[in-house]
């Protein structure tokens, strides 16, 4: 079977049908009114073949068969003036009122040029974006996360090879790529070897280390961060070329020890992670009045100091005396956002599982599908 091509969606606002027919029929009932008051204020610059002079039913009856490009001739504009305003007026009104009658295959046809359009713009335009291979549970935390931290959306773009997902991310704003990222031609439609960080967060760890293997070759400078399930295939993608590789099952089997034996230092842990709120460990540069002093020293609790790629812990005899090309890992407190639409994901939808109910057949279909993955490597 051919290989689908990759398709980008763009961010976009849809209408509903029935609101884009209702939008129609408004515009045309105003440009026949509008000829209706124009033959009626000038009446007596049109004859009616009756002899009678026109009434207001005429000059509807008159607009209507006017323009509806019908004109059966028995009312006629014989004044100088009528005939004037029937030709710098009505005409053209006859002109979008049959665009409107056929707008919705132009419409169609307008919509894929300017979808052309704004495709190549975006790729004359885009560079420096964060890649996220994968919109499912993981890949929507990771954006989130972003979101948080302050970039932005037109810096996202997701890869994903459901049509659904592809869909959801660019409602959420973001550009999206539907095909299979382990393939490259997809890959470069996403615009990968100009992206400056790639996150990996395919559902499979075999995917993962071939989107890692495609995604190095592609852009051999950009930093690629990797999940994967099982900690054996860890060694795996950071050989593929990943540059840090998050293991999600040895994560969570920590976080859960920790709630057991110290809840309250797992509730700070979870806190961490809920990037922009709350507790948050951050990475800033050294300032200036901070050059030369201890890490224990600064205005903010500093956790490790990052030096020539190394990152030292808070009690390491380096960090007595920082240096200008140091980085910093602090923590910091964020006042809580009690109003979740004002938040930067706050355009995101929940996870497919916690969607729709058409959504919860296809969550649940992909949880048997990989509950089957895990039984057939363990076999």
């Amino acid at each position: 079977m051919a290989a689908r091509r990759a398709r980008v969606l763009l961010p976009h606002s849809r209408v509903g049908p029935l609101r884009a027919v209702l939008q129609r029929v408004l515009i045309a009932f105003g440009l026949l009114l509008a000829v209706v008051a124009a033959v009626y204020f000038d009446r007596d610059g049109y004859r009616d073949n009756s002899g009678s002079p026109l009434s207001l039913l005429d000059a509807f009856y008159y607009a209507t068969v006017t323009v509806s490009t019908t004109g059966y001739g028995d009312i006629t504009p014989v004044s100088p003036g009528a005939r004037f305003v029937n030709i710098v007026f009505i005409t053209p009104v006859r002109v979008l009122f049959l665009i409107v009658l056929v707008g919705t295959t132009l419409e169609v046809l307008a919509e894929r040029t300017r979808d052309d359009w704004r495709r190549t713009r975006w790729r004359n335009r885009v560079r420096d974006h964060i890649v996220v291979a994968g919109y499912g549970t993981k890949g929507r935390s990771a954006i989130r996360t972003l979101l948080n931290s302050g970039v932005d959306h037109t810096q996202i773009v997701v890869v994903d090879p459901d049509p659904r997902a592809t869909a959801d991310a660019a409602d959420a704003g973001f550009v999206g790529i539907l095909g299979d990222a382990t393939r490259s031609s997809v890959l470069k439609q996403a615009e990968v070897g100009r992206a400056r960080e790639i996150v990996i967060a395919a559902p499979r760890d075999d995917s993962a280390v071939l989107i890692t293997l495609t995604a190095r070759q592609l852009n051999p400078r950009a930093g690629i961060q990797a999940a994967v399930r099982e900690s054996e295939n860890a060694p795996l993608l950071r050989q593929s070329g990943a540059d840090r590789v998050i293991t999600s099952s040895d994560a969570a089997g920590r976080l859960l020890g920790v709630s057991t034996s110290q809840p309250h230092v797992s509730q700070v842990i979870e806190d961490l992670l809920e990037q922009g709120s709350g507790l948050d460990l951050v990475e800033r540069p050294v300032d200036p009045s901070e050059v030369g002093l201890s890490l224990r020293d600064i205005h903010q609790p500093g956790l490790a100091v990052v030096r020539d790629g190394t990152v030292l812990a808070y009690d390491h005899d380096a960090c007595g005396a920082l240096r200008p090309t140091d980085r910093l890992i602090v923590a910091r407190s964020t006042p809580r956002n009690l109003n979740p639409a004002s938040r930067p994901d706050a355009r995101m939808g929940e996870d497919p599982s916690q969607e729709e109910p058409s959504s919860v057949a296809s969550a649940a279909r992909r949880r048997e599908q990989d509950a089957v993955d895990d039984e057939s490597e363990r076999d």
